[in-house]
């Protein structure tokens, strides 16, 4: 019998259960290789990803100590220790790779093999993790017994990655499209989708703190800036904007040309009140607001144009759900309290005010707040009390 047999048995029984947590899928699976006969002592295991900050992921193992997850940026990707090793040969080239390491440093042609030669291996080898369609992702082991992997065991270990790759696929697959959905619709709202809201029509009506954000002569600006300028403003003001948003628990649902729509939802389990959810939103703004400021002053000094934009803070019912076409949907926020926030934010630029308020949302912090009196709002009939964000620094 192969000594794959109890692995292979155990990898469509119960392993391929374990997936979704790689750390222990790895731990376990590299631990009944080891029970099998199979001397490895560490092993890797790398994937593409799908992600815009993070390129690959790989979970090293390594005997008596478990598994590490380790990233690599799509910058990293570029550099010759990314392409220029055993492990790019078995990826993109698709062979096998076998190197002892009790042979002369001479002739070990890469620098990883002499590293691993001094840690005490003696046999190195890499193969591809292949996929359905065709993508092949890199995988290696490495042992420090006496004389390297025999023919078995290496035999076994090819069988072993055959039969793991439909189940490191899956969970690729699986990671790649909620990465992807969190994302382009935001983490709460992908988690949504995800657990199956995806019809037109679904979704509840919620009381949120509501963020609308707009990014002031835009207009100007693309009809001055050279493209790569505009693109780089964009990103900085959406980059402040958004990450000010996440930090303080808000969720990013939507980036409309250069305005920015963003939510608190209001839960009464989690005690998060419209009190609780207008200070969080107006944490993020003030640390929005500073932020900016800063950023600006560095534009400044390069000789480019300062980041102006408005703010409006809102609290109200919305509609949070799918929209669309039957095939092409959007999943966010319609109602009259979305319209009411934009309506703010307009408001603020004719008054010359970056952020402005609803009643409600001053109401968390009145002295941080210059009262505008009753305000008219385009298509909004009755009178509203606006109020700006002073700055307190």
């Amino acid at each position: 019998m192969s000594k794959a047999a109890p692995v292979i048995r155990w990898l469509v029984s119960d392993g391929r259960l374990t997936a979704h947590n790689m750390r222990d899928f790895s731990n376990r699976l590299c631990e009944r290789i080891v029970d099998a006969g199979i001397p490895i002592a560490r092993a890797f295991c790398g994937v593409r990803t799908l992600h815009p900050l993070v390129a690959a992921t790989a979970y090293i193992w390594h005997r008596g100590r478990g598994t590490e997850r380790v990233t690599a940026t799509w910058e990293q990707t570029d550099t010759p220790e990314f392409n220029d090793n055993p492990l790019a040969q078995a990826a993109v080239s698709g062979v096998f790779v076998r190197q002892p390491l009790t042979v002369p440093d001479s002739e070990l042609e890469f620098d990883v093999y002499r590293e691993f030669k001094r840690d005490g291996m003696t046999d190195y080898i890499a193969m591809p993790l292949i996929f359905s369609d065709g993508r092949r992702n890199p995988i290696s082991m490495q042992t420090d017994a006496p004389g390297g992997f025999d023919d078995a065991d290496i035999a076994a270990l090819q069988e072993i990655v055959e039969v793991m790759a439909p189940i490191v696929e899956t969970e690729a697959a699986y990671r790649m499209a909620r990465q992807v959905v969190r994302t382009y619709v935001g983490h709460s709202t992908g988690e949504r989708v995800l657990s199956g809201a995806i019809t037109r029509g679904s979704g509840e009506t919620i009381e949120a703190a509501i963020w609308y954000c707009d990014l002031r002569r835009f207009t100007e600006l693309t009809d001055s800036l050279p493209r790569d300028e505009l693109l780089g403003l964009l990103n900085a003001y959406f980059e402040i904007m958004a990450g000010a948003v996440t930090a303080a628990g808000g969720e990013v649902l939507k980036f409309i040309g250069d305005a920015m729509l963003a939510i608190w939802a209001l839960n009464d389990e989690q005690g998060d009140d419209a009190a609780a959810c207008s200070t969080k939103m107006l944490a993020a703004a003030r640390s929005a607001r500073d932020q900016l400021a800063a950023c600006s002053a560095e534009r400044r000094s390069a000789g480019l144009p300062a980041i102006e934009y408005g703010l409006a803070l809102h609290l109200g019912e919305v509609h949070y759900g799918n929209i669309g076409a039957p095939d092409r949907l959007d999943f966010t926020v319609i109602g009259p309290a979305v319209n009411h926030a934009a309506r703010i934010e307009e408001l603020g630029a004719k008054l010359g005010h970056p952020i402005v308020a609803s009643a409600g949302v001053a109401a968390a912090a009145p002295e941080q707040f210059q009262p505008l009196g009753a305000q008219q709002l385009r298509g909004v009939a009755e009178l509203q009390d606006v109020f700006a964000l002073l700055d307190q620094r």
